[in-house]
């Protein structure tokens, strides 16, 4: 087992790294206007093409970059740092476009991971978030398609991007189904846009779907296939925020170790001083533990050497944890920046922001309990050990 970065996970470190110093100038700019002008995201979007990091997550030939979950996390941990939510405007499609028909990608897909369109997903509700089972969006069946009926929440990108990946209960039998709807369809919505607590590039929008008319062909994956296609994705993307929170992480504590060793209190550095001292040292290993874990589960992924239950167990052991010991870094880091660290203009504040909601978003920490105890319930304590050959 060899845990170096091969060449090629360096060099996309190094051009992950490279694309975050550059974005990273429009910190300021996305968290004073609450977003960016189309001439930011325009500017933002040719360097994601030139770094060859667009649409990580989609095969080469496809138009993606084609790299296996072990290069994304690595290049996810890169992009974590930024504040704003930032490492969105790089865009990864959702996975459940990989399910599209030839034609559907040429439509959807094709123009996303060129940087032409922009999905968003749509599943939660009202009365619909951590149990999908209960959504009341509806899709009926009519001679020329489908039509929907219903209310989205918390749809992220749902400003920005141009058409939705829609759950719904099809047909009389209810049976969850994803739909491809262009967002400027007569009956769509966005009814209400809520200020959340951290400043995010892109928003969350509320929507409202009236006798919405789509063809035939605008189901995705096929006619009650939409949990499973979101709980493949729901792996993944857990282990991407694991990456990411990570990364994050880093940030903070770089941040805070050189304002240690630069401040200066009763005639010594606070770096000097051990109640300090125990903090970055606490910091440090949360995020050690949690990248090597993140590297090793992703790495197991990519490997196949365990079976998808024990995979989906194991990316919610590495989403909680890490998403949790990212909250308790930046808390630390705030602390040592002491006023300075609940000023808006320092990145620590505004990460102390936007890192609360990971153990929110992709399944609260409390769903992630619930898979991981589910697993040691069912098939006893095997998703704590190392595969083997």
């Amino acid at each position: 087992m060899d845990f170096r970065l091969t060449a090629r996970q360096e060099e996309l470190r190094s051009s992950a790294r490279g694309l975050t110093d550059f974005i990273m100038k429009y910190e300021a700019d996305c968290e004073e206007n609450n977003g960016l002008p189309p001439q930011a995201h325009a500017a933002i979007r040719d360097a994601v093409l030139g770094s060859g990091l667009q649409a990580v997550n989609m095969p080469a030939e496809w138009g993606g970059a084609g790299l296996t979950i072990l290069e994304q996390v690595t290049v996810q941990e890169e992009l974590g740092r930024l504040t704003g939510a930032l490492w969105d405007t790089v865009w990864r499609p959702a996975n459940a476009l990989r399910f599209c028909t030839p034609e559907q990608r040429e439509r959807y897909l094709v123009p996303v991971i060129r940087g032409a369109r922009r999905d968003c997903y749509a599943v939660t509700e009202p009365g619909a978030g951590s149990d999908p089972q209960s959504i009341r969006t509806t899709a009926t069946r009519t001679a020329d398609g489908w039509v929907l009926n219903g209310e989205k929440w918390f749809v992220t990108v749902g400003d920005h991007a141009d058409f939705m990946i829609v759950l719904a209960a099809a047909g009389e039998e209810g049976e969850p189904t994803l739909f491809l709807v262009d967002k400027d369809t007569p009956g769509v919505e966005m009814t209400r846009v809520p200020r959340f607590m951290h400043t995010f590039v892109y928003e969350h929008p509320e929507f409202t779907f009236t006798d919405v008319r789509v063809p035939h062909d605008a189901v995705l994956g096929g006619i009650g296939k939409g949990y499973d296609i979101t709980r493949s994705w729901f792996t993944e993307e857990r282990l991407m925020i694991a990456a990411r929170t990570t990364g994050a992480a880093e940030r903070a504590l770089e941040l805070a170790r050189d304002w240690a060793v630069e401040r200066r209190q009763f005639g010594s550095r606070i770096a000097d001083f051990q109640l300090v001292q125990g903090m970055l040292a606490d910091c440090a290993v949360d995020i050690a533990v949690n990248r090597a874990y993140a590297h090793q589960v992703a790495w197991e992924v990519d490997a196949g050497l365990s079976d998808r239950k024990t995979l989906h167990a194991k990316a919610a052991i590495a989403k909680l944890s890490a998403s949790e010991a990212a909250g308790r870094v930046i808390d630390r880091c705030v602390q040592i920046f002491g006023g300075r660290g609940y000023d808006r203009s320092y990145p620590v504040e505004r990460l102390y922001r936007e890192l609360r909601v990971d153990r929110i978003w992709e399944g609260t920490s409390e769903i992630q309990r619930l898979i991981i105890a589910g697993e040691l319930v069912k098939r006893g304590t095997g998703v704590l050990q190392l595969p083997h050959a």
